[in-house]
């Protein structure tokens, strides 16, 4: 077996924090990629008698982590400039899909601003109560709402998984060097 040298670093080369060097050394950690829906509540027009489509929103997100098994819990974060916010910051539900590999396209349409993130992936259907839910993915969750918590220029939501849906097993979208790649991982049964 081959052993891999690594710089070692110490304490004389700590150095002081800046957003630039912050940024560049987050793009080193891998995380999954992972697209979050969700309904703004309270969206119908009352003009219309409560009929009319609801203001839906989505984002790529590479902060979703799980939090708690019992009960069980999730998380992820978004900006509160994200032009996805007004819609998270009130809605009730959401649905966090992993992506898997080879959804680089979903990734990077959830991730761009000033279209209409649904209209260029038409690959969803509505879910309960009106959430986009994507198809072709890893996995998915259908999640409650049930915490938002405010942290320098995001927010960090707590949500409760109410149902799930897995896709099969596959390899997952990763999000690594500003970049998305599919990570060749073992299934394990």
């Amino acid at each position: 077996m081959t052993t891999v040298e690594r710089p070692r670093m110490d304490a004389a080369e700590l150095r002081p924090v800046d957003r630039d060097l912050f940024r560049r050394l987050l793009r080193r950690q891998a995380t999954s990629v992972t697209v979050v829906t969700g309904v703004a509540r309270g969206t119908a027009p009352a003009c219309l008698d409560g009929v009319g489509p609801p203001i839906r929103a989505g984002f790529t997100a590479t902060s979703f982590t799980s939090v708690s098994l019992d009960p069980p819990l999730v998380s992820f974060c978004l900006g509160t400039d994200s032009s996805s916010w007004p819609v998270l910051a009130r809605a009730e539900h959401v649905a966090v899909h992993l992506l898997a590999a080879g959804q680089q396209d979903a990734a990077r349409i959830f991730a761009t601003s000033g279209i209409d993130r649904f209209a260029a992936f038409p690959d969803w259907t509505a879910g309960p109560f009106g959430v986009p839910l994507l198809r072709g993915v890893l996995a998915r969750l259908f999640c409650r709402v049930v915490h938002r918590i405010p942290a320098g220029d995001h927010t960090v939501m707590i949500a409760e998984p109410l149902a799930l849906g897995d896709g099969g097993d596959g390899a997952p979208l990763v999000h690594h060097w500003g970049d998305h790649a599919s990570a060749v991982l073992p299934v394990v049964t």
